[in-house]
């Protein structure tokens, strides 16, 4: 069994993108062209890992380490950078992200810390992030938050930022009145469809402040309850299958009988 090392996957990919013996359709992709197969790529190592299906993240993993390459060689033959400044420049990062870890940012200072608590790692993450958004010239608060990010992790992130200027609600009890005052709302917009967009985004938005002050990751939550549906869903399929029941013209009785049943531990 051969044992290639992350030479031969940056060997591979010039090989791939050789303009006489290359593949036609790997030299034809731009940054453009790969970044939502980067994307599909990066929610697929979520899922195995979300499904504990260890067997295979090797393989996701693998997938995702092909696009970083993949951009690096892009990226090399414009003469932008490599893989090298891409690995360089995340150890620099790291390094200096850690001063709890490295004090001076350099291996040699590792060992000479103290250690400190979770909520103060946190916090001097944050710090040198905010550092770092200065040094590149990015004063506004939300400048680096992408905007191609997915929008419950995007809208975290930027309450994340609000929070750190002190603009958050002081406790979950202020985000529980929201959420009731955010639901009125929408009720209230019933008929309006331009404004019932407007207030399921709001509701949506408080959901998410909900679920930051109670400790929990947004998109997690949703991947799981969607999860928990899909798993449930084919039960009633299934039932509703061996009972001979067509689920379409099924009453809404019998429809909520076959959920029921889905709902119970096997």
């Amino acid at each position: 069994m051969n044992l290639y090392s992350l030479n031969h996957l940056v060997s591979l990919l010039r090989c791939l993108r050789d303009s006489d013996c290359g593949c036609a359709w790997i030299r034809e992709q731009n940054y453009c062209t790969v970044a939502p197969f980067t994307l599909e790529e990066a929610y697929e190592v979520a899922d195995v890992i979300e499904r504990e299906a260890f067997d295979e993240l090797s393989s996701e993993l693998g997938d995702l380490l092909f696009h970083v390459v993949f951009f690096a060689q892009i990226a090399e033959e414009e003469s932008r950078f490599n893989l090298s400044n891409v690995i360089n420049d995340i150890v620099e990062k790291l390094l200096k992200r850690h001063p709890h870890v490295f004090p001076d940012g350099s291996f040699e200072s590792f060992g000479r810390a103290n250690q400190i608590d979770i909520a103060r790692i946190k916090e001097t993450w944050e710090d040198q992030k905010e550092v770092e958004r200065f040094e590149r010239g990015q004063f506004d608060l939300f400048d680096d938050v992408a905007c191609a990010l997915p929008s419950l992790c995007r809208a975290e992130k930027i309450q994340k930022r609000a929070a750190r200027v002190g603009f958050d609600w002081s406790g979950v009890d202020g985000v529980y009145d929201k959420l009731e005052e955010e639901i009125t709302e929408l009720l209230e917009a019933s008929g309006d469809s331009e404004r019932e967009l407007e207030e399921f985004g709001d509701l949506l938005f408080t959901t998410v402040g909900l679920a930051r002050h109670l400790g929990i990751d947004s998109e997690r939550a949703l991947r799981l309850a969607t999860l928990k549906f899909e798993t449930r869903m084919q039960r009633v399929i299934e039932e509703a299958d061996a009972r001979t029941i067509e689920l379409s013209g099924a009453p809404d009785s019998v429809k909520s009988e076959l959920w029921m049943h889905a709902k119970r531990p096997k």
